[in-house]
């Protein structure tokens, strides 16, 4: 197969140097590249003397170096934000709140927010997933949906935004989101059940369809500067999807895996396990909707048909 292009040829900031992306506002890429982090995490430092560090990142001592060196005369680190418990975004948490002492805020361990259904299977066992989470974490101040956060000069808004992990936060500035993985330019997200959900995610897109965002602002990747065309085309992009596998289970029952290899024709094999995972979410999301059923209980290798 050939070598996929280059989503977002021109983004490949320095991993460890601070990009000034507006007044008050840096980015620091971590130097964590991979298939399913792009050029790495994406950690924003907000404000001009109390700065809220956003999403951390991987634990690695020379991005920690970069966070730390970049804090100017008369600046602290007076808060840390996490935008959800993947260890890509919050595995250095614990080593800059000692450093810094400031409080993590967050919507809650891995699990916090997850459905009745998603905390059921989670429950279980049967579904495997888990990709990268971070057991470990835990904030300090739980933020709720609509809670605000402030210091000098700057109010962070938590926006309760589920669907690629249940305790996905967004945090707005203004017109300004931090998105974290549910809006990226250069991918989709990965929804892994039972801690993606794509019901959620759907109405996450939906809800953030109903305000007039300047730029979003991902965990990994380039600004978002046209932020309701590629909502849009998120949307676009999942009822396609959605209809495919409805006609590919149209011509006969099949499994996540199964569908994957038959819809994903234009992704690489490494990513097709996490294509499967999507699928499967689209699977579930049937099944909540009375499209599709399963036989027995529900697993990675359930056979799902159309009722």
């Amino acid at each position: 197969m050939a070598k996929l292009p280059d989503p977002q040829p021109d983004f490949r900031p320095e991993p460890g140097a601070p990009v000034s992306l507006a007044p008050g506002l840096r980015r620091i890429l971590a130097p964590n590249p991979s298939p399913m982090t792009f050029r790495g995490t994406n950690t924003y430092l907000v404000g001009t003397q109390d700065i809220a560090v956003i999403d951390p990142g991987p634990d690695d001592p020379d991005h920690l170096s970069a966070i730390l060196g970049a804090l100017r005369p008369g600046q602290r680190i007076s808060h840390i934000l996490v935008t959800h418990a993947h260890i890509d975004h919050t595995a250095l948490v614990p080593r800059l709140a000692r450093e810094t002492g400031a409080p993590v805020y967050g919507f809650g361990p891995v699990g916090a927010g997850r459905s009745a259904l998603m905390a059921e299977l989670a429950a279980s066992g049967a579904l495997s997933g888990g990709e990268g989470l971070d057991h470990a974490y835990a904030p300090d101040i739980v933020l709720q949906d609509g809670m605000a956060v402030t210091g000098a000069g700057w109010r962070l808004e938590a926006l309760h935004l589920p669907g690629h992990m249940a305790d996905h936060l967004g945090f707005a500035l203004d017109r300004t989101l931090f998105c974290g993985d549910l809006v990226m330019g250069w991918s989709t997200s990965l929804i892994s059940p039972p801690d993606g959900d794509l019901a959620a995610f759907m109405a996450s897109l939906d809800r953030l369809k109903t305000r007039d965002w300047q730029v979003l602002l991902p965990g990994h990747g380039a600004p978002v500067d046209a932020p309701s065309d590629r909502i849009q085309a998120l949307i676009a992009h999942r009822q396609a999807r959605a209809d495919a596998v409805h006609a590919a289970l149209a011509r006969a029952p099949a499994d996540a895996e199964t569908l994957a290899k038959a819809i994903y024709t234009d992704t690489p094999p490494a990513l097709l396990p996490a294509a499967a995972r999507n699928v499967l979410a689209q699977l579930i999301a049937f099944h909540e909707a009375g499209i599709a059923r399963f036989d027995g209980p529900l697993h990675a290798g359930s056979v799902f048909r159309l009722t």
